[in-house]
């Protein structure tokens, strides 16, 4: 057993997080499926409930004392997302229901204002679901090109090749920054570079990048960044679009409705401004206020100190994991984030998260919401360990336990 390092207390963490200190199927309850949603700290529970106790009213319409109160923390956690994302301004933090939502809306409005029949849009072999459909879609629409840059069986992505396909028939490249799948973390500065140089907008998927690395959008260059708020430790049904202040406000708003609006007559409807002009309705006014507390509770970690206990972790349980026999990992890129993904000779992935959920440990199994990379990888499914800021060395040799019961179990 590994032995934590540096001042990095993840047990004192621990306690920060209560859903963890319970059992199941009689055993200490191992949580390893972060990347499909994050477990929640008390300063987030405490945000969400202490609004509803106290300050539950909506926002930008009232002049009463609840509403303002409402108002002045759904907009504090917009000043937060800024920060956090290093944006120049507010107006550039659209807040959406996730990282699906903040694509299809760039689709669907960015998209239809600007490309036309035969133009392409560039992706990657591992995109998840929410990074293909919305241009698909568009393609059945508009009659778009979607391009794919492959990647290597590493689940690296070809740079080569990638740079190749950046031609001038390109006018948007949506692009994973990293892999749900495969863990792989795409050198997506340099991929913004490229792209750049031949006038090409790029949209970055950073839904399961941003828990786990610093994302500092000035530095990247990149025109648009999008994230889910559960996959960072925040309440689900609240996300991010990033946007560069030009771009929002040449696009046309996405959705219409209240609070989106400067004035309606029968006529016609003068548009608020940025980033009002794209959240029609009521917001998720506590998901917001969730996700600024879940940014407060992460920085005062520290994102530095996150991502290298999680890279510890990773490095550990890659090297028991290989001395399994008949263990074989899907994405071994040589620059991953805290993602172990992998199969075992005759075992569906069902069954080993069937075993494993009987040993207290969560893992997911499945094709994570990216058949593309199943179908590259020859594999229906594979079984995900995905690893957060409260993850243990003790819960990796609990895996590795889990593993071999199940190989025993199927002889």
């Amino acid at each position: 057993m590994a032995v934590e390092s540096g001042n990095y207390d993840v047990q004192a963490l621990r306690r920060d997080f209560p859903i963890l200190d319970q059992s199941v199927h009689g055993k200490p309850l191992v949580y390893l499926d972060n990347a499909a949603t994050t477990q929640k700290p008390l300063a987030v529970i405490e945000a969400v409930e202490r609004y509803y106790r106290q300050d539950n009213a909506n926002v930008h319409r009232g002049v009463h004392t609840l509403s303002q109160r409402a108002t002045d923390a759904h907009e504090k956690a917009r000043a937060t997302v800024q920060r956090f994302l290093n944006a120049k301004s507010d107006k550039e933090i659209v807040f959406v229901r996730g990282a699906t939502e903040a694509i299809n809306l760039v689709a669907q409005t960015y998209g239809r204002a600007n490309l036309k029949a035969g133009d392409e849009v560039l992706i990657t072999a591992m995109e998840h679901h929410a990074n293909i459909v919305p241009w698909q879609m568009l393609r059945e629409q508009l009659g778009i090109v979607l391009k794919v840059a492959p990647m290597n069986e590493a689940g690296e992505l070809l740079m080569d090749e990638f740079a190749a396909l950046l031609t001038p028939k390109v006018k948007l490249a949506a692009l994973s920054h990293m892999s749900n799948a495969l863990g792989t973390v795409n050198p997506v500065k340099r991929m913004v570079e490229l792209a750049h140089a031949q006038g090409i907008p790029v949209l970055l998927d950073g839904a399961q990048a941003v828990p786990h690395a610093v994302v500092d959008v000035q530095e990247l260059d990149c025109d648009f960044y999008v994230f889910s708020g559960h996959k960072l430790y925040a309440p689900t049904g609240i996300g991010v679009l990033y946007g560069k202040q030009a771009l929002l406000e040449a696009m046309p708003p996405y959705q219409g409705g209240g609070d989106m609006i400067r004035r309606v007559t029968f006529d016609k409807t003068e548009y608020a401004g940025l980033p009002f002009k794209f959240e029609a309705g009521t917001p998720h006014i506590a998901g917001a206020i969730g996700l600024g507390a879940a940014i407060d509770y992460l920085e005062g970690i520290g994102m530095a100190a996150v991502a290298a206990h999680e890279h510890a972790l990773l490095a550990y349980a890659t090297e028991k994991a290989l001395e399994i026999p008949g263990l074989r990992l899907i994405g071994t890129a040589q620059d991953k984030g805290g993602i172990l993904s992998f199969v075992l000779e005759r075992i569906h992935p069902h069954d080993i998260g069937t075993i494993l959920d009987h040993c207290g440990i969560a893992c997911r199994a499945g094709h994570h919401c990216a058949m593309p990379v199943m179908d590259f990888f020859r594999v229906p499914a594979t079984t995900r360990a995905s690893f957060a800021l409260y993850n243990t060395f003790e819960e990796v040799d609990a895996l590795m336990d889990g593993i071999r019961e199940v190989i025993k179990v199927f002889g």
